[in-house]
């Protein structure tokens, strides 16, 4: 059977709200820092092109995919962001760490989002070999950052229409 792939790129730009006057943190893991790093660059770069403004767009590091709740934690916190982009990757190995951390991140990132008026977005690849993670970060399926930028954009447009 044959499996249909999804471009994580393909999106219509005409259901996207302006970016512009939002403001977002992005909390990127340096651990798998080939991947994080085109995660990144499709979520900048996404946002940019639906008009964010660099100066309202702040790229904090933190050493691995574990730390990404408090990184995003702290953003939140600041009251400086219209939105948190929370970026990781973990790669399977012969250990458990790979269920450990996938899950204490998730539910970490997803208590974030129970607790604030700001929308935390997750934005962790959970892959069993590189090769997945590198064609979801900018490979032959897309960019699950540029996924991302575009749910903090939809995400803070839909808080605005409830204030």
């Amino acid at each position: 059977m044959a499996t249909a792939f999804h471009n994580l790129s393909d999106y219509d730009s005409q259901s996207v709200p302006s970016a512009e006057g939002m403001r977002f943190g992005i909390v990127v893991s340096e651990w798998n820092k080939e991947v994080t790093g085109g995660l990144l660059k499709g979520a900048y770069e996404t946002l940019q092109k639906h008009g964010a403004k660099e100066e309202d767009i702040t790229v904090l590091t933190v050493p691995g995919s574990f730390e990404l709740v408090f990184g995003a934690s702290r953003m939140l916190n600041s009251n400086r962001f219209d939105a948190i982009i929370a970026i990781g990757c973990v790669v399977r190995g012969d250990t458990p760490h790979f269920d450990y951390i996938c899950e204490g991140t998730t539910q970490g990132l997803a208590e974030l989002n129970r607790q604030g008026n700001i929308p935390v977005i997750y934005g962790l690849l959970m892959c069993n070999d590189m090769e997945q993670a590198e064609a979801r970060s900018g490979g032959m399926l897309g960019n699950k950052g540029d996924e991302c930028a575009i749910t903090a954009i939809k995400m803070v447009d839909f808080s605005r229409q409830l204030s």
